[in-house]
């Protein structure tokens, strides 16, 4: 979380640097963490996967594995809310999640819309906060995509709403093959690209904003959350979310997406 997922945000969450040389981009990523409140534990929910057994097949805990101790409290999963204290995302909740061990292997952006006040649909739509708010997805990895859900109207004669995805599916829409985050990365470092990778003052900002609650978390050994091998992670994670009136992105009934 610290590293990677903390990179993307700063690059989607960055103003507009003010071209595309290294040293411009990375100056926008350094102002955005250095604009990020310190996290709090409260905003933290920490979980270790455990064993269980599904359709007579069995999964292993965390501390099934004979090098981790009994009582580890090591976690196998984080999700947290972050704030960026500026003009632009003032109020707005950032909710990070990564953890080992879940349901699906992805790594995406998910930019949920606010529901608009007085919403002359609100008879159709319920209170389902899926049908209630359009989405933006950005899947970075794997089968990398672009899609927007968004709520139509079902053709006919009567009042009902439905939810739909505009998507762009690269290896659909570009029969080519796609280099690897490797590939990229390595090409970057020989041609002396740094736009990608992060600057000095950029890791000490980063550290500075998850340092506190890993000391906290430390000192106080607190206990992860249990949630079972190949699960969406601890229950913790989801009122963490509804905390702050959103929820999950990745929670559909539409398994692909």
């Amino acid at each position: 979380m610290q590293n990677h997922l903390l990179q993307i945000l700063a690059l989607f969450a960055m103003e507009t640097p003010v071209s595309l040389a290294a040293e411009d981009i990375r100056n926008e990523k350094v102002k955005v963490l250095r604009s990020m409140r310190k996290l709090k534990l409260e905003d933290v929910v920490v979980g270790q996967y455990k064993g269980h057994t599904r359709g007579g097949k069995s999964f292993p805990a965390y501390v099934d594995d004979p090098t981790v101790p009994n009582d580890s409290v090591t976690p196998t999963f984080a999700a947290a809310a972050l704030f960026i204290d500026n003009a632009r995302w003032d109020g707005v909740p950032f909710l990070m999640k990564a953890g080992k061990a879940l349901h699906t292997r992805r790594a995406e952006i998910r930019v949920q819309f606010r529901r608009v006040p007085g919403n002359l649909y609100r008879g159709n739509v319920g209170t389902d906060l899926d049908m209630a708010t359009n989405e933006l997805v950005l899947r970075v990895q794997p089968d990398e995509a672009i899609y927007l859900k968004i709520n139509n109207k079902v053709p006919g004669l009567g009042m009902r709403l439905d939810s739909s995805n505009l998507n762009l599916f690269y290896s659909e829409r570009y029969q080519r093959e796609i280099p690897d985050a490797y590939e990229r990365l390595l090409l970057d470092a020989m041609e002396g690209e740094r736009r990608l990778f992060i600057r000095s003052d950029e890791l000490d900002a980063a550290w500075a904003i998850f340092t506190p609650v890993l000391r906290e978390l430390e000192e106080k050994r607190v206990a992860p959350e249990l949630y079972p091998y190949g699960s969406r992670g601890p229950v913790g994670a989801h009122y963490l979310a509804a905390n702050y009136n959103v929820r999950w992105g990745d929670i559909s009934s539409d398994g692909s997406f």
